[in-house]
């Protein structure tokens, strides 16, 4: 057995001002009610809100201040993610990944913004993979970037075991989200960790999904820390053996096909359909040429 305690925090987000003492002090009593927890994660856009109106630049005071905590702490720390503003100007939707040593190992830009909602928002372009030493590798996704399941394929075949998945959903599509988030622990034979916020931040239900796909825990509406054990040999074991120790090895299934994929690439003809779909933009009131 490789145990790994998680906990997910639910709680509020403003949306026109900075959250991280917020953000500190629900760490700070998360700590005290369970010091076995090895990592914390926040939800998309914890520490800012949903509107990029302050974006800060990182490394920077309000990530200088995790740090400390997460070595106050000794915790693995992924508060959420906040609007970074490059050098260059550009706006990301970004996530450190602090050590419990307070060494920020990753920042992670979000891949996949949610456009057209999320407009002005650069893309990220690298994959964020880490490890855990003794115990596991984790990888790390933001909101829309499940929807696309390529990016869970990617950090699958880097050797991710663990999907952590803060997000920001207050929207009506949250139920076909959660089937995402099962269909994507089963697919990927990973942990889902899919951790959403209230208010600005999103209407909650997180949950944490194991990886056969079985929901371990799914939050209701309302302020929540979830702290669960997890278990890396479960993932190996179903890696090797197959879901539910003996049926579907999808990782080996995709590893060893006979075919070839050229939607990726763009041959066969396989974007002929795609590029009739018109513009990603926001839609006009139904019945108007918008």
């Amino acid at each position: 057995m490789v145990p790994f305690a998680i906990a997910g925090v639910q709680m509020y987000v403003p949306a026109y001002k900075s959250n991280v003492d917020a953000v500190l002090h629900r760490l700070e009593i998360l700590v005290s009610r369970f010091p076995w927890v090895n990592m914390v994660l926040f939800s998309e856009l914890a520490l800012s809100g949903p509107v990029h109106n302050h974006p800060v630049s990182l490394p920077g005071p309000e990530e200088e201040e995790l740090r400390r905590a997460a070595a106050k702490h000794g915790v693995w720390l992924i508060p959420g993610s906040i609007f970074e503003r490059t050098k260059e100007g550009l706006i990301h939707n970004t996530s450190p990944v602090i050590a419990p040593d307070g060494s920020v190992i990753a920042r992670y830009r979000k891949m996949v913004p949610f456009l057209p909602y999320e407009a002005g928002v650069t893309a990220g372009t690298e994959f964020c993979v880490f490890d855990v030493p003794s115990v596991g590798r984790f990888g790390l996704s933001i909101c829309y970037d499940m929807w696309l399941p390529e990016t869970t394929r990617s950090l699958t075949a880097m050797g991710a075991e663990v999907l952590l998945h803060p997000v920001l959903t207050g929207t009506i599509d949250r139920n076909v989200e959660l089937a995402i988030a099962r269909a994507t622990a089963a697919q990927f034979q990973c942990y889902v960790i899919d951790i959403n916020g209230l208010g600005p931040g999103g209407f909650g239900r997180s949950a944490v999904v194991d990886p056969s796909g079985i929901v371990i825990y799914q939050a209701g509406g309302a302020d929540e820390t979830i702290a669960v054990e997890i278990d890396l040999d479960v993932v190996r074991r179903q890696r090797e053996r197959g879901l539910h120790g003996g049926l579907g090895q999808t990782l080996k299934s995709f590893r060893d096909r006979k075919f070839p994929l050229p939607v990726y690439d763009g041959t066969g003809g396989t974007a002929e359909y795609l590029n009739t779909l018109g513009p990603l933009r926001m839609p006009g009131k139904p019945g108007s040429d918008g």
